[in-house]
């Protein structure tokens, strides 16, 4: 890909607009898995509007918006390493019932498939999907849910401002 020197390049003859990695934007997008289930999808909706560089947006799909132009459809195949990444079997550990206790309301109750919020160590958050619980710990799973997968990333650029 070109570096980009501003925001516009000549199409047809005239000046348009091009995405640069802090654009204010507004966009149809549609993410899905390669085997064509929806994840989100605004294309029957608003458009969205965001500003890029500031987290709204995954980076790899920021990254893909990067250059297009004003109007452009654009279409891509993003495998796990440039989306959410590869599941790490790491990331899959027991939590014990007196960390879950300590991490919840008194009238918590815990099910399979439920994500949990965790406090980290330096005062951030993280969350985990519940695999199984039993009278001493739970499994959960803190991978990002859409690590391992190939995901279709597709986006419509309305107005770049």
């Amino acid at each position: 890909m070109s570096t980009l020197l501003n925001s516009e390049s000549i199409l047809g003859g005239t000046m348009a607009s091009v995405v640069t990695p802090s654009s204010y934007l507004t966009l149809h997008y549609r993410l899905s898995t390669k085997e064509n289930a929806e994840i989100i999808s605004t294309f029957d909706e608003n458009p969205a509007t965001l500003q890029l560089g500031t987290g709204q947006f995954a980076s790899a799909l920021e990254q893909e918006l990067v250059g297009l132009a004003e109007g452009a459809h654009h279409v891509v195949e993003l495998p796990p390493e440039q989306a959410y990444g590869l599941r790490n079997p790491a990331l899959v550990q027991h939590v014990s019932r007196k960390t879950l206790q300590e991490n919840s309301a008194s009238t918590e109750n815990y099910k399979v498939g439920d994500l949990v919020e965790f406090s980290a160590p330096a005062g951030g958050q993280f969350a985990g999907v519940l695999l199984s619980i039993d009278a001493d710990a739970g499994l959960f799973d803190f991978n990002h849910p859409l690590a391992g997968q190939t995901l279709i990333f597709e986006a419509r650029i309305i107005g770049i401002l």
